[in-house]
């Protein structure tokens, strides 16, 4: 074929494949049209999943009478001027493609007035060819309608779904759009069958109605709320604890200086905060908007707009990930928290951990216990008891209280200021145990004792070789080891913490750990893996019977330790009933 200059009609359906993939593209850009026009409230209607009828309607700017023709005009826009204004874009969509990528594939009707004028306008497009603007009737802001979609394209409409599937995009979509713009209300219909209605949201409170109205309101109870500031960025929004995890990323909502976006590097920033909380294979929840000089970021990487990049990324990164490692660490035991999860339909709230900041002595009530005994000799079986200080005023309560007892070995019962608690030991005493090896890293080293007899351990050549090879890291929590043969290992030094457990089993998990995750693995994460490997070893076992002393020890290490809400899989680890939960259950005062 000849080289020729394509008819603009078929370079505007040819950008249409870029901007408009399905109805939900064509939603998303009307929508985002109306947002950077100064819409208060944005009202969309759809029949037929979008293939038939999709009309966005704000009450936003408007446009201007002459300007309306322009509004169609391919690369026409009012949100650029210059190359440098392309250096700090503060506006949803700039590129000018939308309008009449989408006038391309569709019949478009576009109704606008600003203000002061006593009419509006409007104009109709079909196939590409706009009729002459007309006066018509319109309130202040902008509708537009587009109606047959992909009619002139056959091949592009046959790879649009069903009404139902189709209409799921168009709503997952506008659910995004709706948590980055709590400010801005939002309607939606399908089939004259509304959607949902979301008032606009000025406030805190409000925006957490949204996020109940779209999230459930599970999200909202299992979520922590957080605003932090420094190096020029900014972070709010709430994230889910992780007995809220899900076994799909489908709650995980993002946005940057307002604009929605599915951007990898930020969701592997906020993954890598929840490392020592989430259960393997589960995946966190979060609505999260990061606000920064728009200089600093790219939002022209992609044609939908949906990926960005970073003039600084690994800043942006570390920020993110320290902040939301940052919150989840400050989930322990304090008063007037209902626990990590709630029970039956209660729903509790979180306050700052300052602001129930208890005087305990030093080595905790009864003193600090060294833990690494009760891998020794079982202790003296306990039965149900009255616990040291269970009489003092409610006011002098730590915020667990203080052990009753057992419950079936595994459990442990207290009594609190205002209820009862139940306490899973050995996941309580496992991330207590886990904070303590990081901190004990962080501080030099873990502290490790040499054997007097050194354990000589079989093990498969493979696992012999991992062993010499990973020398070093095993060294690092802990455990030294030599080589004896092929298969035999000999353990010189294992880590304080461990008592006298399977120091076999240990080694071996750890063995695992290097065999699974590779050498090509950060070292950090390889470290801390192992350290949660050696503190599951070692802490205390169900069916463990422990004196009341015991049980208090392990209480205040938890109200002292971060992350203490879950253990180091992410499964809580304790939860509260409160006196009037009891009440209702017994039907008192009915």
């Amino acid at each position: 074929m000849s080289i020729r200059v394509l008819p603009p009609h078929l370079i505007n359906q040819i950008a249409a494949g870029e901007v408009v993939e399905r109805p939900a593209s064509v939603v998303k850009e009307l929508v985002e049209n109306a947002l950077d026009a100064g819409a208060r409230r944005v009202e969309v209607a759809i029949e037929q999943g979008g293939s038939a009828l999709i009309l966005v309607r704000d009450d936003g700017a408007g446009i201007a009478a002459g300007e309306v023709p322009l509004a169609l005009e391919p690369h026409a826009t009012s949100k650029i001027a210059s190359l440098e204004d392309l250096e700090h874009i503060a506006s949803l969509g700039f590129r000018g493609e939308a309008l009449p990528s989408i006038a391309s594939v569709a019949r478009i009707a576009l109704t606008s007035r600003q203000s002061p004028a006593e009419y509006g306008t409007r104009l109709e497009v079909a196939a590409g060819v706009a009729l002459p603007p007309r006066p018509a009737p319109h309130p202040p802001g902008t509708t537009v309608e587009v109606r047959d979609l992909f009619y002139n394209v056959p091949a592009r409409r046959k790879f649009v779904r069903s009404a139902g599937t189709e209409f799921q995009h168009i709503e997952r979509m506008l659910t995004r759009l709706a948590l980055s713009r709590p400010d801005v209300g939002f309607v939606l219909t399908h089939n004259a069958r509304r959607s949902f209605a979301l008032e606009a949201a000025p406030d805190r409170a409000g925006a957490e109605r949204r996020l109940a109205a779209l999230l459930g309101p599970e999200f909202l109870a299992g979520a922590r709320h957080l605003e932090h500031s420094a190096l020029g960025l900014t972070l709010t929004g709430w994230i889910a604890l992780p007995t809220y995890s899900r076994a799909q990323p489908d709650q995980q909502h993002l946005s940057v200086n307002g604009r929605a976006v599915r951007d990898r590097f930020l969701a592997n920033a906020v993954r890598l905060g929840y490392r020592d909380v989430l259960f393997h294979g589960r995946h966190p929840a979060y609505v999260l908007s990061l606000s920064l000089d728009p200089a600093r970021v790219d939002v022209n990487a992609h044609p939908q707009k949906l990926e960005i990049r970073f003039r600084d990324g690994r800043t942006v990164h570390d920020f993110v990930m320290r902040t939301v490692e940052g919150v989840l660490a400050s989930t322990r035991p304090a008063a007037g928290i209902a626990g990590p999860v709630p029970v039956g339909a209660r729903s509790w709230a979180w306050a700052p951990p300052e602001q129930h900041a208890m005087a305990i002595p030093e080595g905790g009530i009864g003193g600090r216990l060294d833990w690494s005994r009760l891998a020794a000799e079982p202790s003296p079986a306990t039965p149900g008891a009255i616990a040291e200080g269970s009489a003092a005023s409610p006011a002098a309560m730590p915020p667990l209280g203080f052990a009753l007892g057992q419950v079936h070995g595994i459990y442990i019962l207290t009594e609190t200021a205002d209820g009862l608690a139940l306490i899973d030991m050995h996941a309580a005493h496992e991330r207590v145990l886990y904070e303590e090896l990081k901190r004990a890293r962080a501080q030099g080293g873990v502290a490790r004792q040499a054997l007097l007899v050194p354990q000589v351990l079989e093990f498969s050549a493979a696992e012999a070789d991992l062993a010499e090879e990973h020398a070093t890291a095993l060294a690092a929590i802990g455990i030294v080891v030599g080589r004896l043969g092929d298969t035999r290992l000999a353990v010189r030094e294992m880590p304080v913490a461990f008592g006298t457990r399977d120091l076999g089993g240990l080694v071996r998990d750890a063995l695992t750990e290097f065999a699974e995750r590779g050498a090509s693995q950060q070292v950090e994460g390889a470290s801390e893996r192992l350290l949660a490997t050696v503190a599951c070893h070692a802490a205390v076992r169900a069916h463990r019977r422990l004196t009341i002393q015991e049980m208090n020890a392990l209480l205040r290490d938890m109200e002292r330790t971060d992350r203490a809400d879950q253990c180091n899989h992410g499964r809580p680890t304790w939860v509260r009933l409160t006196l009037p939960e009891l009440d209702r259950l017994f039907l008192r005062g009915r």
